[in-house]
């Protein structure tokens, strides 16, 4: 059997980037995905946002997470020799009146609540290209989008070609757990020190983890054509526009549904996700536009609306990396490196990204753990 210091299970953004880590650091890293077409990675656009939401609030660590990524991504790509990462603007537009003097009230308050991120609050109509802001709106700066799709795909020639990645089922129930350490996986001919998983919303199919409040939640994006519309920014305003590959052409989204899902069968042209994506793209411009595609994935969504790392209660071989929602792009980096000194034991998770914060949830009963001991 081949050793490895770490076995990873998925290659979306929290399995590349933390395998990236891991590689990095000179640990021998072997990974296992499944390629799956609603992956959340694979649909994303990529969008890493340091204000977001209905109360236009600082995202959790932004000041820790942002820079980290945009390092990360830059460093990736010059080593890919391609550029995934696009550092721009992003222009949250105001829906009213009401909202702008909110935002005003809170700027002029003391403090600065965006620690910087916001870079100028602008309450006269913009006069952007194809744009409809009669209220003005707030630039941010810190952030970007990663084309997710491309960079994974090229990942995974780098994978495939150097040995580190193989796109295969893997099962859990192989694992096998060895008395001096580590454990083996006889399908692959393989022992690791460590395993991580790293399969998102899949990680529900791990009997390992099924104790945590993990919840699947489905999202659509669509590709549009809005000829004429400025592509220089991201645009906010209950949806986002993320500008595309081509001149023109743009990703709209995102939809959050929560289960049980509408067939995929029912989710033809004018279902409900387009028609809610393309409303909020009709109160950005009145430009004509075309829907080009729609695509859905389904993110890994938590109670507590925070990430889950870390190790197993009881299984010191088993480690978990991901519960990211939509904000993997943008932690994932930070937090692998968090994640890579915990396990080489340098240092301590954050408590509010801990799966230890759900121990309480752990089965009580030893024989109700299916692991391998």
């Amino acid at each position: 059997m081949t050793s490895y210091d770490y076995l990873l299970v998925g290659h979306g953004i929290a399995g590349a980037v933390l395998g990236c880590e891991l590689r990095r650091r000179g640990h021998r890293v072997l990974i296992y995905d499944e390629p799956r077409p609603d992956a959340a990675s694979r649909v994303a656009a990529g969008l890493m946002n340091p204000v977001a939401g209905k109360r236009f609030a600082l995202t959790w660590r932004a000041h820790d997470t942002l820079p980290t990524a945009l390092a990360f991504y830059r460093a990736l790509g010059a080593e890919l020799g391609e550029t995934y990462l696009q550092e721009a603007p992003i222009l949250k537009v105001f829906g009213s009146l009401e909202e702008q003097q909110q935002l005003l009230t809170r700027a002029a308050s003391g403090a600065d609540p965006w620690q910087g991120f916001v870079a100028e609050i602008d309450p006269r109509p913009l006069e952007l290209p194809g744009l409809l802001a009669p209220h003005g709106g707030a630039w941010l700066r810190g952030g970007g989008h990663v084309r997710t799709e491309p960079l994974l795909a090229a990942l995974a020639r780098q994978g495939q070609a150097a040995g580190w990645l193989r796109e295969e089922t893997f099962n859990w129930q192989a694992l096998v757990a060895e008395p001096a350490g580590g454990v083996a996986y006889a399908p692959g001919g393989v022992r690791a020190a460590r395993v991580v998983c790293c399969q998102g919303a899949a990680a529900l199919t791990c009997p390992h983890f099924g104790w945590l409040p993990l919840t699947p939640n489905r999202g659509a994006v669509l590709d549009v054509a809005v000829p004429g519309l400025s592509g220089a920014q991201v645009l906010n305003r209950g949806a986002y526009v993320v500008p595309g590959a081509a001149e023109g052409q743009f990703r709209v989204g995102a939809t959050y549904r929560w289960p049980p899902f509408a067939p995929e069968a029912t989710l033809g042209p004018g279902n409900d996700d387009e028609r809610e994506l393309t409303g909020r793209l009709a109160g950005l411009t009145a430009l004509p536009f075309a829907v080009l595609g729609e695509r859905r994935g389904v993110r890994p969504a938590v109670r507590d609306r925070r990430p889950l790392l870390g190790c197993h209660p009881r299984l010191p071989w088993l480690s978990l990396f991901g519960g990211f929602g939509s904000k993997g792009v943008s932690l994932a980096p930070r937090l692998a490196a968090l994640l890579a000194d915990h396990l080489a034991g340098a240092g301590a998770l954050w408590p509010e990204a801990d799966v230890a914060r759900y121990a309480h949830l752990y089965p009580a009963t030893p024989n109700t753990e299916t692991a391998p001991q």
